[in-house]
């Protein structure tokens, strides 16, 4: 077969694209450097400095004392080897869904076990009755997506936790879009298992996922009889133990992510933190100024995401439309996903973004829209975002 060919126009229009959706994020050079380091032995002394250097910083960043495994594979083998190590098929799993990758716990609690979902309108805050209900019947474990980005935004990690510790109940928190962006307390909150995925706040290619595991969680492990073979997280605490993967690891991968670690170590978690907020504030402030609709409907226990914010299509123009004139301009955004296609767009502020990426994004979303009639009078969303990143 002969390859197809690729211009280099096309080569340089992906390079120069400012990619503004929630992950996978703009990679730095400087972590793309990292991953050109020369491969070395997985089972050498080398391999185990770079290992556990990662496990502690992502521990820091957990801000957790538990146990830190590394997995190569993306976010999604976290959520899978959360589920899969914990629950049996007798056992029973309440799954809280008010987004697309709430429904993947769903789904992964109905592959491995019996599933109680507790599904709100995607958008709305999640049940929190419905889940103390499903504890008090017996439920052996509870799973919930902290920051959804499907809709935007960012449920009561905290409260679900206070449920399961009440009802001795093992709790998974899908950390992915959350963990080094938003302030997150694994151990306060009581997160047996939390999980984060490389390609989102840290700011590294896809691919890698980190997962926080406590002593309860391993103690329920040893009762499963069927976890997953290459996700089996007793294998790979053993491994861990000697600074090693029970696997052969994406060595490039664990440099990008080291680096990305570093990174943040760098500019440290706070100061990470309030980056993270202020873009997102940021893009709020530009949406409400030029009349867009949020989204989400959050209420006293959830709010917007700090790391992407959805939005309701306005109306005078097709959300393809303004996608692909956006992306014409140098910007890629994202749509809305399932049933939401078409009706709400996202913009991400998440991973190693600076202040401009977000008023490049806002002035050029003004103008498409000035252009198509939607917006009236330009300039009050880019004045809106500025005042928000100067300020």
């Amino acid at each position: 077969m002969t390859p197809t060919n690729t211009t280099n126009t096309n080569r340089t229009s992906i390079e120069d694209t400012l990619i503004m959706i929630p992950g996978p994020v703009p990679v730095v050079p400087r972590i793309l450097r990292a991953m050109a380091k020369p491969v070395i032995n997985h089972r050498g002394s080398e391999f185990a400095e770079l290992f556990n250097e990662c496990r502690g910083l992502f521990a820091d960043m957990f801000r957790t004392k538990n146990d830190i495994l590394l997995l190569s594979g993306s976010g999604t083998s976290g959520m899978e080897a959360a589920v899969g190590n914990l629950i049996n098929p007798d056992d029973t799993i309440a799954t809280l869904v008010n987004g697309k990758f709430g429904e993947r716990f769903r789904d992964l609690g109905r592959l491995y076990g019996n599933t109680v979902p507790i599904e709100s309108e995607w958008g709305y805050p999640l049940d929190l009755d419905a889940a103390a209900a499903a504890l008090e019947d017996g439920a052996d474990a509870i799973a919930m997506v902290h920051n959804e980005t499907s809709v935007g935004m960012l449920n009561s990690a905290e409260e679900v936790g206070k449920l399961a510790r009440k009802h001795d109940a093992l709790f998974i928190m899908d950390g992915i879009t959350s963990i080094g962006g938003t302030e997150v307390f694994v151990d306060r909150w009581g997160a047996d298992i939390a999980i984060l995925g490389s390609q989102k706040c840290i700011g590294a290619p896809p691919g890698f996922a980190a997962v926080s595991v406590s002593e309860r969680a391993f103690e329920k492990m040893k009762e499963v009889k069927k976890p997953p073979y290459y996700l089996d997280l007793k294998a790979h605490k053993k491994s861990a133990d000697k600074g090693q993967t029970p696997y052969t690891p994406s060595i490039p991968l664990f440099y990008a992510v080291q680096e990305a670690l570093l990174i943040a170590h760098e500019e440290g978690l706070s100061a990470r933190m309030k980056r993270h907020a202020s873009g997102a504030t940021a893009v709020r402030a530009a949406a409400g100024a030029m009349g867009i609709e949020m989204f989400p409907q959050p209420d006293g226990l959830s709010r917007y995401s700090d790391t992407v914010t959805a939005m309701k299509v306005p109306h005078g123009i097709a959300f393809d439309r303004m996608k692909q004139e956006m992306l014409d301009c140098g910007i890629l955004i994202a749509g809305g996903q399932a049933h939401l296609k078409g009706n709400v767009f996202r913009i991400g502020s998440m991973g190693n973004f600076k202040a401009k990426d977000i008023l490049i994004t806002i002035q050029m979303l003004e103008s498409i829209l000035h252009k198509h009639g939607v917006v009236s009078e330009f300039g009050a969303g880019t004045e809106a975002a500025a005042s928000v990143l100067m300020g």
